[in-house]
């Protein structure tokens, strides 16, 4: 079982995560680490189960402290950065540190997330090479670590995401009293644009509605979409979503949503419920969406993106008490009409 607590202010993220292989004993303590959730700006704050420890993982310039919350690059391949990341240790005490870069990814919930000490990156981690991997700092103190980011020659052009870590591993009990390596883990995050091409592409997939009401009165309609990212510079939009009904007719209410950054190759599933939707028979979902550069906010389509998808309802009682009107008003006539003869 895995128990993941993320807490974040300020200028960096403390993770504290748990875990054990359901193999571990007591002898062999299982290596567990899991992915560090980085949303919004960059913070640091204690976790409570971390004995006091807090740290803050930042970049700076050759002169200190630079004002980047994160470290944006833009590179063409082959080119060699060199760079520097500050861990302060706000903690009462002297930490060890083991300091990594890794690759970025999504979430479900469209976090900023990286991959776990477990698994290899493959892509951007794989260019950050530091001269020591292991940096032990004292109380109250900051050390300024210098690493080179390489691009190899045969980097694809656009955004690649990643991410500098401090972590500290230590073995812990379990509930169970298993011993397991507990890894703490504040990151800073890397936004690496690879020049060339640059070709920004989202696609609306998955696309569906379902409706419900009562027997009589308007109703609700559930439309979940997928948003994925078929380019190759991370993308954020605005999605609109409203409901029609024969002819175009405009019903209920519409919503309106931000999509968070999504980074090339992820996607994200949202559900939206649009309220006071008449039951006119055939009713479509339509999601609006307009792109826009996460790097530089700027639009990245000339036209909004658009997608429909279309259910029935047929509003049975009404149609039913309509047919019944009709019924009777037809056997009234047949009734004049016979008693006329």
């Amino acid at each position: 079982m895995t128990k993941t607590a993320a807490l974040t202010a300020g200028l960096a993220l403390t993770a504290f995560l748990a875990a054990a292989s359901p193999a571990a004993s007591a002898a062999a303590p299982a290596e567990v680490s899991a992915a560090v959730p980085t949303a919004g700006r960059p913070g640091t704050a204690p976790d409570p189960r971390a004995g006091g420890m807090t740290w803050a993982v930042r970049p700076v310039g050759p002169k200190g402290p630079s004002g980047r919350d994160y470290f944006v690059y833009n590179a063409s391949p082959g080119q060699t950065i060199k760079d520097e990341v500050a861990i302060s240790n706000l903690s009462d005490r002297t930490l060890t540190f083991r300091v990594y870069a890794t690759d970025a990814f999504n979430t479900a919930d469209g976090s900023f997330a990286l991959l776990t000490a477990d698994r290899q990156p493959t892509d951007v981690g794989t260019w950050v090479k530091f001269d020591r991997g292991v940096q032990r700092v004292k109380a109250g103190r900051t050390v300024r670590v210098p690493f080179t980011l390489t691009v190899p020659h045969q980097a694809t052009p656009g955004d690649h995401g990643g991410g500098v870590i401090a972590s500290i591993t230590q073995q812990e009990t379990d509930a169970k009293g298993r011993l397991v390596n507990v890894d703490r883990r504040v990151a800073a995050r890397i936004y690496l644009r690879v020049k060339g091409p640059i070709t920004p592409s989202l696609q609306i997939s998955d696309l569906r509605a379902e409706y419900s009401a009562p027997p009589v009165g308007s109703g609700r309609m559930k439309v979940t979409y997928t948003v994925r990212n078929t380019g190759n510079i991370r993308v954020t939009a605005l999605a609109r979503i409203r409901a029609q009904g024969p002819f175009g007719l405009p019903l209920g209410e519409q919503a309106a949503r931000k999509v968070p950054e999504l980074l090339p190759g992820n996607s994200y599933t949202f559900s939206e419920e649009l309220d006071g939707i008449l039951p006119a028979g055939r009713l479509t979902s339509s999601i609006r969406l307009s792109p826009t550069d996460a790097q530089s906010g700027a639009p990245l389509a000339a036209r909004p993106i658009i997608r429909k998808s279309s259910i029935w309802n047929i509003p049975w009682l009404p149609l039913t008490a309509v047919l019944l009107l009709l019924a009777a008003v037809l056997y009234a006539r047949r009734r004049r009409s016979g008693y006329a003869r």
